[in-house]
């Protein structure tokens, strides 16, 4: 496959729009995780849908006003939910959610309620993702992160974050273990296998199509590390997360 093909391949599965062949509870999870992670890209894409014209809304009240603004405090409090155990604040997310929930219930119409729930989504997934930013020192380890989390499509080596960054790939990689705590390369393996544990629960990419995307050298490689990490092989841990959240439980 082509770097090119792969990189389509990649983005599709970060910022599809067909959502066919998922169920209902596999798309609000994909919408937590994105928000939580700090997934501009994929939470804006998740977001072009207008709350309106969204489905399977239960009747929370008669009035259809107030069954969208019960329904956008339902959500709000999920993403502060999920938030606070991305490491946000507990006072940070509740006074956030605070602030959404009272400007939601000062709106007179459900377009403007509708309007405000990307904002509030978006909002949420910035401050996740300066979190992240936040942990490092140096804006070097900053832009290093940002590189990694765009390329993980690809074979990404240090020799290529020091040229982009203008680094001695040497001290990049001291500065790197020192701010981050890991090395460069744990870090990336890391990343690909967590991407990988939402492809096997979100998409229906085969595990050799996702050893591919992620730019594992072969699927052998991409089972044994993925065992490795997460105790079961790719099959078995797609098996064991559909069946949770068929049951209703926690993926």
């Amino acid at each position: 496959m082509s770097d090119v093909k792969k990189e389509l391949f990649y983005k599709e599965f970060v910022q599809r729009e067909d959502i066919l062949f998922r169920a209902p509870y596999h798309n609000e999870q994909e919408f937590f995780f994105a928000i939580k992670a700090g997934d501009t890209a994929k939470v804006r894409e998740l977001c072009k849908e207008s709350l309106l014209s969204k489905t399977g809304f239960g009747t929370l009240s008669k009035n259809p006003l107030q069954n969208i603004k019960y329904h956008f405090t339902v959500t709000t409090a999920m993403v502060a939910r999920y938030c606070i155990e991305g490491g946000m604040e507990m006072a940070e997310a509740y006074s956030l959610s605070d602030f959404y929930i009272l400007k939601a219930d000062e709106m007179r119409t459900a377009m403007e309620i509708s309007d405000l729930h990307p904002i509030m989504c978006m909002d949420y997934t910035k401050r996740m993702k300066n979190l992240r930013k936040n942990k490092v020192c140096s804006l070097h380890i900053a832009n290093c992160l940002d590189y990694i989390y765009d390329h993980l499509h690809t074979r990404i080596t240090v020799q290529e974050l020091a040229d982009n960054l203008n680094l001695n790939p040497s001290y990049l990689s001291r500065l790197f273990k020192k701010e981050v705590g890991t090395s460069i390369s744990d870090y990336i393996l890391s990343k690909k296998i967590e991407t990988a544990q939402n492809m096997l629960i979100y998409s229906t990419y085969s595990p050799a199509q996702i050893a591919t995307t992620l730019a594992f050298p072969s699927q052998s490689y991409f089972t044994e590390v993925f065992h490795k990490r997460c105790g079961l092989t790719p099959v078995k841990y797609r098996m064991a997360h559909f069946r949770n959240i068929n049951m209703g439980g926690e993926v």
